[in-house]
């Protein structure tokens, strides 16, 4: 192989020559920064200037988005002796140079307060014609484990296996579970496994010696976040006789309803009765005569009788039983023997009338015949 013409040669070196007097910029030793939500990060972006640079310094921090379909996003600027940061309204009041004059080679970008959306890729451009350098850095933000909540799952019984969780609300990944014991025997039980990734903690054959306090450490590159939770291990419950206990007091449950609803339904039943019987009105039925009226009928009736009655035809009415009257149709005063009521017409009229005088046996108390 011949060895390359000196002209071409002289021309390299002087073409590097040129490059090594032009603008460059000197902060090429970190490329990629991981912080936490919340925090400050400064990137780096220090140059230093030729003589041969003799236009205006413009010194611009780009946004490249993850998307290579959309356009990059100035989120501050310095040019002509001005700064210019009210382009990324997402980060506005939350960016600054670190160097309030960047002209003096420092053009390095402060983002204070970090949220986990200013995750991407940035870019910083120096420009001073002729010279244009740039350099990019990756910025991670992550976000530190939170809300860590601890549970158990599985009975807490003598004898059966018993899962412990721990689970982070709030964390960028990778996160990282740990469980430790911090009551009692610091150590885990032996018959224990652990899975970081997922945050269980499987206790097999558990006994009364695995109660106590267990604690749970979650972490990832940025921060750790932890909780605790109690473990007691009882003997197992009698399941037979809280079933029966459940069934006889249902069963008992279910009696008394019956007795509510039948004494409910008796009630019911009595109040619609005594309804129907008062308020039951018969409109065909007479009303019932008095006895005293129909006493008074029959006897002004014999007496009549009595009246018209001749020595001729008394022979028959003597004839009649005396049993036969219905004294159930007399109105007896207590204190009073049953006659006849006198008559209300005088005696010299009865004579005018041809009525005959009859003596009409009396009848005592008991009912005999004087």
């Amino acid at each position: 192989m011949e060895p390359p013409p000196l002209a071409l040669v002289s021309l390299v070196l002087l073409c590097s020559a040129g490059l090594t007097r032009s603008l460059s910029i000197t902060s090429v030793d970190q490329s990629m920064f991981e912080k936490a939500q919340g925090e400050k990060v400064t990137l780096p972006c220090t140059f230093v200037l030729s003589e041969e640079d003799e236009g205006p310094l413009d010194i611009e921090w780009v946004l490249i988005p993850a998307d290579n379909q959309k356009k990059e996003q100035i989120i501050i600027m310095y040019a002509v002796d001005r700064i210019y940061n009210n382009y990324y309204a997402a980060m506005t009041g939350r960016m600054q140079f670190t160097n309030s004059d960047p002209k003096s080679g420092d053009g390095s970008l402060d983002i204070l307060n970090l949220k986990s959306t200013d995750t991407g890729t940035y870019q910083c451009k120096v420009k001073k014609a002729p010279g244009v350098q740039s350099q990019k850095i990756q910025l991670t933000v992550l976000v530190k484990p939170a809300r860590t909540k601890c549970s158990v799952e599985g009975p807490q019984e003598i004898g059966k296996d018993v899962i412990l969780k721990c689970v982070s609300q709030e964390g960028s990944p990778l996160l990282s579970y740990n469980w430790r014991r911090v009551s009692g025997i610091q150590e885990l039980p032996v018959a224990s496994t652990l899975n970081k990734n997922s945050g269980e903690l499987l206790l097999k054959n558990a006994s009364q010696a695995y109660s106590g306090t267990y604690s749970c450490v979650a972490s990832n590159r940025v921060g750790t976040d932890e909780c605790s939770i109690e473990l007691n291990v009882t003997p197992p419950i009698n399941t037979a006789g809280v079933i029966v206990g459940a069934i006889i007091g249902t069963l008992l449950g279910l009696f008394i309803l019956a007795f509510l609803v039948f004494c409910c339904c008796k009630k019911q039943r009595e109040k619609k009765y005594e309804k129907e019987v008062h308020h039951e009105i018969r409109e065909d039925v007479p009303p019932p005569k008095s006895r005293s009226s129909t006493a008074r009928s029959y006897i002004g009736s014999n007496r009549s009788s009595l009246g018209s009655m001749s020595p001729s035809n008394m022979e028959g009415y003597t004839k009649t039983p005396y049993s036969q009257v219905p004294s159930e149709d007399f109105e007896r005063p207590p204190g009073q023997n049953p006659a006849f009521a006198p008559s209300k017409v005088a005696a010299p009229n009865l004579s005018r009338m041809g009525a005959v005088p009859v003596m009409i046996p009396a009848q005592s108390k008991d009912g005999s015949i004087v």
